[in-house]
């Protein structure tokens, strides 16, 4: 029960990056010809370049070339706003509400905190819950965890968030757990992982917490098979 915040966490980010512009476009064959540069016809933000971008992910030039041609498709001035992504982010959970876990994400994916996420910002998480290392994962999960940013993570953020993920999962798929069963795990976990008791999880309780979890670490690799 310990681990439940976190591995179903990875479980709900895994399953709705699925819905998310362009993540189930790197497993299909294109008949058509990709071009060496990004078509940058009808939208308003251009990306920078698949060299800069390849450097800084752990994507390929032609994975980078399929992502952009599904985020154009779904997004074609450039950007994602919230709305547009809560909207994609419900169609993957049509029992449950999906709004409020899809408004954390879009602020963990919203890196610069200006309302849009620009195909830059995109790509560059999705290589860390994609591809990225034991820690890089972690420390991006904490951030999502860390509603206000202030570097730590408190209760009432990690009751937000445990919240979200089960209205987002919907009745149907938890018909055995009673109403207060969010805030039970969460009581739990929260002990765990606030090692000297001052009633907040750093980074490093956060990481440390979860790698002395085996659970916690395979469910990490959900993301892998995402795309």
């Amino acid at each position: 029960m310990g681990y439940w915040a976190c591995s179903d966490l990875q479980a709900g980010t895994s399953m709705g990056l699925r819905a998310l512009p362009s993540c189930s476009g790197l497993h299909t064959r294109e008949s058509d010809k990709i071009e060496d540069e990004l078509e940058m016809t009808t939208v308003c933000h251009r990306p920078e370049g698949l060299e800069q971008l390849e450097a800084q992910t752990n994507f390929t030039k032609r994975e980078l070339q399929v992502l952009y041609r599904g985020f154009k498709n779904e997004c074609p001035s450039g950007v994602v706003n919230e709305e547009t992504f809560k909207q994609i982010y419900a169609q993957f959970f049509p029992h449950g509400d999906a709004s409020m876990y899809a408004h954390y994400l879009f602020n963990a994916f919203d890196t610069a905190q200006n309302g849009s996420v620009k195909f830059e910002d995109f790509v560059m998480a999705l290589s860390i819950l994609l591809r990225g290392t034991v820690h890089e994962k972690l420390r991006w999960t904490f951030n999502l965890y860390d509603i206000n940013k202030d570097g730590y993570i408190n209760k009432e953020e990690m009751m937000d968030i445990v919240k979200a993920i089960y209205d987002m999962m919907g009745k149907y798929t938890y018909p055995v757990l009673k109403e207060d069963a969010p805030r039970q795990h969460v009581e739990v976990f929260f002990q765990k992982m606030d090692k000297n008791k001052d009633g907040v999880v750093t980074l490093d309780e956060f990481i440390e917490s979860c790698q002395e979890d085996d659970n916690i670490m395979r469910s990490l690799q959900l993301f892998e098979n995402v795309m």
